[in-house]
């Protein structure tokens, strides 16, 4: 192959040719025509993610146990399709698995910070079981679905920074968001043959409606701020856009990494 012939391919590996007859390098692609599905999609980080793929032009099945909550973001983005349901209901795993997917983001979650001689079974099974096993199965409906649609895809898991590093009162969290950063990894690497790219993001303190009791503390504030080298709190913005990046074709060589949404925390 001649020079010029391959730097003909490596444009049309880069380029795509839209319906104007302009030519868009890969970073600028949006996702028009993809079909995605955001857990935990009702509020806070999953709202925002939900309704940025949706600009971007996905169809976005945005998934919550509240119909009302869905329906008004739906009401804000005619590209959002409210889809109640709970992950860990072994029925709502069975019709994800029949869906067409192309981007996954695996969201949903939670936490319960308590000192590690007071964390209770409830509990230690609630966030085991929501965290790591309904995510599993969220993952893998979604691996099989891409599977059988040979069209590649991205999955995308929210883990945190404590997914990297340790922290007082959350000793049950960290160790979630650490089993699906190892999830994240072994499963980019089984995948990659087939075309379907896994990755994480991991954010550090984002103000939502769900950490604003603790970041109203003046004294965890402080904290927080003080051990993030930027000085401030994300946003869910910040996530949203570090998303939108892995489930876009501007990440075509990335898979089995974490992008860390920390402000710098972890790199100290």
């Amino acid at each position: 192959m001649t020079a010029n012939a391959k730097t003909k391919l490596r444009k049309q590996e880069w380029d795509t040719v839209m319906g104007n007859g302009t030519m868009l390098p890969t970073w600028a692609q949006g996702l028009s025509g993809r079909i995605a599905v955001v857990t935990g999609a009702s509020r806070g980080l999953g709202s925002a993610i939900a309704l940025c793929l949706a600009e971007a032009g996905a169809k976005v099945h945005a998934v919550a146990r509240s119909g009302a909550d869905l329906q008004e973001m739906a009401d804000q983005h005619t590209n959002i399709l409210p889809m109640v349901g709970d992950v860990t209901d072994p029925r709502f795993i069975e019709d994800l698995g029949k869906m067409e997917i192309d981007i996954l983001v695996n969201n949903a979650g939670m936490n319960r910070p308590l000192l590690i001689e007071d964390v209770d079974l409830e509990t230690l099974d609630r966030m085991l079981g929501l965290n790591v096993r309904a995510a599993y199965l969220v993952a893998q409906a979604a691996a099989k679905s891409m599977l059988a649609h040979r069209r590649g895809g991205s999955i995308i898991n929210i883990t945190s920074q404590m997914g990297h590093v340790g922290s007082p009162r959350r000793t049950v969290y960290c160790m979630t968001k650490h089993a699906l950063e190892g999830l994240t990894k072994a499963m980019a690497v089984e995948l990659a043959p087939k075309g379907i790219r896994v990755n994480s993001v991991a954010p550090t303190f984002i103000e939502t409606a769900m950490t604003k009791p603790m970041l109203d503390d003046p004294a965890f504030m402080g904290f927080v701020k003080n051990m993030i080298p930027m000085g401030k709190i994300g946003q869910p913005e910040d996530v949203a856009a570090a998303v939108l990046f892995l489930a876009s074709p501007a990440s075509g060589m990335v898979t089995g990494t974490s992008l860390l949404v920390d402000g710098g925390w972890t790199a100290q």
